[in-house]
């Protein structure tokens, strides 16, 4: 029993980890930030893309 409470703690704790990784992407997009700070533009972005 031990093994399986476990199992599901440390999964649990991974989907919560994730989950609010993939929140805070969502609330930068809607807010207009961007992974590499174009600000959505990146015609005019050289750290972008290469």
């Amino acid at each position: 029993m031990n093994e399986v409470l476990g199992t599901t703690l440390v999964s649990l704790f991974g989907v919560l980890i994730v989950g609010l990784i993939i929140f805070k992407m969502v609330r930068d997009k809607k807010r207009g930030k961007s992974i590499c700070g174009c600000s959505g533009d990146c015609s005019k972005c050289k750290s972008c893309h290469h």
